[in-house]
């Protein structure tokens, strides 16, 4: 019997789950790679790499910190970008719409030589502030959301191996 594509891409994510969520590895370290793979991972023009770098120098699982790179990277960037530059504004006291015009002007006259010129800086410094602040927000959330779960899930293993509640 073949089983539909939805079925087996299902299959493939919830196999893909439940090898996570087993890690031989605290919680902790697990739920911090995580976080810092997420963190990575929307900030533009980082990525996995960045990730695994992040999750060597703070010694914490590199496997979760590539796949919350993995999860955010790229698609997640484009989708705040508006947002970005909004935030971004506002912690630079600039406009966010003059700050947007600016942006989508430089993208659709992108050269090289005017990258570092300070007319680019006036733009890129709030979209960086954006992505920062948005990229901080979305790793702690994703830190204590994924602590949750491997705490929970390990207090239920421990639960029904014992038998007895904590």
């Amino acid at each position: 019997m073949k089983r539909s594509w939805g079925v087996r891409i299902s299959r493939f994510f919830k196999v893909f789950f439940l090898k996570f969520i087993r890690i031989d590895d605290s919680p902790q370290r697990i739920a911090l790679g995580f976080g810092l793979g997420v963190f990575s991972g929307i900030l533009p023009g980082t990525g996995p790499i960045a990730a695994l770098i992040l999750a060597a120098l703070f010694r914490v699982n590199r496997a979760a910190a590539l796949l919350g790179s993995l999860l955010t990277n790229t698609w997640f960037s484009i989708v705040t970008i508006v947002l970005s530059i909004k935030l971004g504004s506002v912690i630079m006291g600039s406009n966010w719409e003059d700050v947007y015009a600016q942006w989508q002007f430089f993208l659709r006259q992108f050269q090289w030589r005017n990258f570092l010129e300070a007319s680019f800086l006036q733009i890129a410094v709030p979209v960086a502030a954006g992505y920062f602040l948005i990229a901080f927000l979305c790793a702690a959330v994703s830190y204590l959301l994924m602590l949750t779960a491997l705490v929970m899930r390990k207090r239920y293993e421990d639960k029904n191996r014992t038998g007895v509640s904590r």
